[in-house]
């Protein structure tokens, strides 16, 4: 028998497919298309003029180009460990943090270290994208909760539990949710640890987007109230997506065991982007400064993308409030099928992400997502105009 012309693959790769978003991304490359679609900062809001001085400063040190730990460059996991300690009531070790190629690394790591095939994750719905990638490739069974205003559902979480459902994980995006833009009370925080201590699992608390708040910061991190708590974040919404650089933060037996499978990954990581971007995070006044800056730039144009759409659809559409991070959900109230509205608002210049893409078992056809990082305020309320003339041309 002659061999197959083309090479088998794993089992697990028959799930999984492409991220819609990601593929629109080379849809909305034609200039003429004004981007809602995907989820980048401002590119004139990176502070590449700082991340200059802080590569000259850096390149003086001679172990700024060489390898670094599996773990990170001690010096980042100090300043990392500050900051978290700061932003709630625990004090954090350094060595209970692991620098990562972005959270994504950071989230896939943490599959691999704590999910066999058919291990049960909870995740809520709409999803984020890139967590239901992870879980895929990892083989799992994928249940959801929904979200509302305050964030996760806890209490149908528990009434999961309560039905016999023992999941080894639950995924959540605490803050300003992508893509549906809430944040997770206080109560709720409370609750979703208190059920991690009564059942056992863990909880993944993704946060990247927790410090770009426009009224006020959001609560102390899910992490405070339990130690069954894995928090990650990126420096990537902050400073620089290109610099690669984000992180997990957890007991020191997982950070040992992410080690572990790290170096299986990519032996380590890159000293000298770890290293700028330490320097730039430990300089309180100038980061104080940057953050302001950012935070007054994306609350203005969330301010305008959430006024156009008042005044472009009224009724016919609800918009959550958005208090930070980088996007606004949407939810057609008139029966819009988004997915069939995407071309038509290609067509008339503009494009979003159908809010199909977030879905795992729930019927998302009339929502959507909107990002509003990348374009100013004028940009903006045309844009959301070119999709109003889409939506009555349907």
């Amino acid at each position: 028998m002659s061999p197959s012309p083309h090479p088998a693959f794993a089992r697990r790769m028959n799930g999984l497919r492409s991220s819609a978003i990601r593929d629109l991304l080379t849809i909305t490359a034609r200039p003429e298309i004004v981007s809602l679609a995907g989820g980048l900062p401002d590119p004139e809001l990176i502070p590449r003029e700082r991340i200059r001085e802080a590569s000259e400063a850096v390149l003086a040190r001679p172990d700024a180009v060489q390898y670094t730990e599996t773990a990170g460059w001690f010096g980042l996991r100090e300043v990392i460990a500050a900051r978290e300690s700061a932003a709630g009531s625990r004090s954090v070790d350094p060595r209970e943090v692991v620098v990562t190629h972005g959270s994504q690394q950071a989230l896939s790591l943490l599959a691999q270290v704590l999910l066999d095939p058919g291990a049960t994750v909870v995740v809520e719905e709409p999803a984020y994208t890139g967590a239901l990638q992870v879980l895929r490739l990892a083989e799992a069974r994928i249940l959801t909760v929904p979200l509302d205003a305050d964030g996760m559902r806890t209490d149908h979480l528990e009434e999961l539990l309560a039905a016999g459902e023992r999941p080894t994980l639950v995924h959540t995006v605490s803050n300003f949710h992508n893509p549906g833009s809430a944040t997770m009370s206080v109560a709720r925080r409370r609750h979703l640890a208190a059920l991690a201590e009564a059942y056992g699992f863990w909880v993944i608390e993704d946060d990247p987007y927790g410090e770009i708040w426009f009224d006020g910061a959001p609560p102390a991190p899910v992490a405070d109230h339990s130690d069954r708590v894995i928090r990650l974040s990126s420096a990537s919404k902050i400073l620089a997506p290109a610099l690669r650089v984000g992180w997990l933060r957890g007991p020191r037996a997982v950070c040992d065991a992410v080690e572990l499978v790290k170096q299986g990954a990519d032996l380590c990581g890159g000293a000298l982007t770890q290293q700028i971007a330490a320097t730039m995070l430990a300089d309180g006044p100038w980061l104080a400064g940057h953050l302001a800056r950012i935070r007054a730039a994306y609350g203005a144009r969330a301010g305008a993308l959430a006024s156009a759409v008042t005044g472009a659809f009224g009724d016919a559409v609800s918009a959550t409030e958005i208090g930070g991070g980088m996007f606004c959900w949407l939810e057609f109230r008139d029966g819009t099928d988004t997915g069939l509205l995407l071309p038509a608002a290609l067509d008339h210049g503009v494009a979003f992400v159908p809010g199909s893409a977030f879905a795992v078992g729930g019927d998302h056809r009339g929502t959507a997502r909107l990002c509003f990082t990348t374009n100013d305020e004028s940009t903006l309320s045309d844009a959301v105009g070119r999709l109003a003339a889409a939506h009555r041309g349907r």
